[in-house]
């Protein structure tokens, strides 16, 4: 417990300089509700409960790394897979694989924020029926935004990258005038190499956080597959897409969906 109280009070002193505005407005969030504080480990159950709320995400341990391609189909479910071990406490501020400490301080908060979810989950249904060489690189994308990406917000630098946000060190390397930081461009992005030992040889920056997922999504639509997909938020399952009549379906819905907007535009 004292490695994650240690973690958790030093981190928190830096999210005000060095954190994007979701991640500021979700974590309150789970301090209240899903018991995030320094004297106790948050517990997964009730982060998945919460996440379940606000976002439709689910939480499901596993016991250490997984594939990408697995990880990935994960997030097209809306399930999250998070490790359960805590790093060693001879090194607290830093650990070369996902800990409970990296998927709890970095990656809920956001996921906590309905619009970084869906975004998170748009990336899991891209992967599903790619290519291993599209995963690979769709992989690489993702390292380099959800786990390292940097973004402008209010004219200043924030970080929204999860191992950013979970790691003391790298968060004020990445921040600093010493790194190296370049225009996010998807298409050299996947040249990139992704480091897991050290900290990056570079971070990506976009104007904005919301640059950042549109450049994604027109990342995977260059993605091919031999098919064409959806999420039922009812049934929670994806549906291929394959006939007219499904088509016809998700279309249907669509205008459903843009009737709502339509009666909200004329009630503001």
């Amino acid at each position: 417990m004292s490695t994650w109280a240690v973690i958790y009070r030093e981190l928190t002193k830096l999210y005000e300089r060095y954190a994007c505005n979701e991640f500021l407005e979700n974590l309150p969030l789970l301090q209240k509700y899903a018991g995030y504080r320094e004297d106790d480990l948050p517990q997964l159950e009730d982060v998945s409960k919460f996440l379940k709320c606000t976002s439709g995400f689910i939480i499901r341990p596993v016991a250490g790394y997984i594939s990408a391609r697995d990880f990935l189909s994960g997030l097209a479910f809306r399930v999250f897979f998070c490790t359960q071990y805590i790093r060693h406490p001879s090194d607290p501020f830093y650990t070369p694989e996902p800990d409970c400490v990296h998927e709890l301080m970095g990656h809920m908060p956001l996921l906590a924020d309905p619009s970084f979810a869906r975004f998170s989950q748009e990336l899991g249904l891209a992967s599903l029926g790619a290519s291993d060489e599209e995963v690979k690189r769709l992989a690489a994308v993702y390292f380099f935004t959800i786990e390292f990406g940097l973004c402008r917000q209010n004219g200043e630098l924030r970080a929204y990258g999860a191992g950013l946000l979970s790691s003391i060190g790298e968060l004020k390397h990445a921040l600093s005038d010493v790194s190296v930081k370049k225009p996010f461009v998807p298409e050299e992005v996947v040249k990139a190499e992704c480091l897991v030992t050290t900290f990056q040889n570079a971070y990506f920056v976009t104007s904005s956080f919301e640059e950042a997922k549109d450049k994604m999504r027109h990342f995977t639509q260059g993605i091919r597959r031999p098919f064409a997909v959806n999420y039922n938020p009812y049934t929670e399952c994806v549906e291929v897409i394959d006939n007219l009549a499904k088509v016809t379906e998700v279309l249907n819905e669509v205008k459903a969906g843009m009737s709502v907007v339509d009666d909200a535009l004329c009630q503001v």
